[in-house]
């Protein structure tokens, strides 16, 4: 599913995005770059195999992206037991990133598409495009950006953003990576969460849900309801456990179904670098196995994991 295809695709994205945003950021009057379209894969029976798996299966395997201070982007590909490969060094020039979210929007949703932002533009880039899109201008109104995956019920990647208030919106992706009008899902109290993340089901319902963190380290999920209405795409939350605060774990993020077995898993990262897979059971009583160590030292390195 991750072969050297996506990955020398995602290569080639990644560096036309680093581009447009330098060319950008210094108001250059000349034609901005774009990068080589990939060969798109045969359309073989694996090739049809694949997509309807990834249409008809829970949450995707991904990639775990890392962002340096020096501003390179690292792709770590799953293994497929719940660790991740070697990485690989995707460019740099996303120094100045104030977000960065991967979402599936291209290929009927199983492409591995890029958001980023620059100053107050938000920008996307497909797995397989040829150019980078402006979204649109204002996004420096949001102190968070993430992607829950599909939390609203349509065929691609939502974005939600947190505002200085405390509030909580939902942006449904669409096909072509731009989004619908946003819709509010939390009404306040949200600053009181130093982290937002989730890949899917963690519940058992088959629905999407979010996971938050306190600033006082307690771990919450918040079950989707799968309904893209108004202060009611989350359910009430769901404790999961005290202790999950930054001295235990500096970072938490999913890369949605990391080992492979059709559950949603959370990935941490713990003071000393070293990096934490709790494999999901999906069961809202016990939502994660105990804790096995996928990474020994060294991820402390990144500003940003998503």
């Amino acid at each position: 599913m991750f072969g050297q295809l996506s990955r020398t695709a995602r290569r080639a994205v990644v560096s036309a995005a680093a581009l447009v945003a330098a060319a950008l950021a210094v108001g250059t009057a000349t034609a901005l770059p774009h990068a080589p379209r990939a060969p798109e894969p045969a359309a073989s029976g694996e090739a049809a195999a694949v997509k309807a798996a990834v249409a008809a299966t829970g949450p995707r395997m991904l990639s775990l992206f890392g962002r340096k201070s020096n501003g390179h982007l690292y792709d770590y590909e799953p293994n497929g037991t719940g660790g991740v490969k070697p990485a690989v060094d995707l460019g740099g020039g996303f120094g100045e990133a104030t977000a960065l979210v991967q979402a599936g929007q291209s290929e009927s949703g199983a492409g591995t598409d890029l958001y980023y932002r620059m100053g107050k533009t938000l920008y996307y880039t497909a797995e397989r495009g040829s150019d980078t899109k402006i979204v649109g201008n204002g996004w420096d109104i949001f102190n968070l950006l993430m992607s829950p995956g599909n939390l609203g019920g349509t065929a691609q990647d939502d974005i939600i953003g947190r505002d200085a208030a405390g509030a909580l919106w939902l942006y449904q992706g669409k096909a072509d990576g731009m989004l619908l009008a946003r819709i509010r899902i939390g009404t306040s109290g949200w600053n009181g969460m130093d982290v937002l993340t989730g890949r899917g089901d963690y519940t058992g319902d088959g629905k999407s849900d979010l996971i938050a963190r306190s600033t006082t380290g307690t771990l919450y999920i918040y079950p989707g309801t799968g309904n893209a209405t108004a202060d009611a795409a989350l359910g009430a939350r769901l404790t999961v456990g005290t202790g999950w605060g930054t001295a235990t774990y500096k970072t938490l993020v999913s890369a949605g179904d990391s080992n492979g077995d059709g559950k949603a898993d959370l990935i941490a990262v713990d003071p000393a670098g070293a990096l934490w897979l709790f494999k999901g059971t999906g069961k809202a009583s016990a939502p994660f196995e105990a804790r096995v160590q996928i990474g020994t030292s060294g991820w402390t390195a990144f500003n940003t994991l998503f």
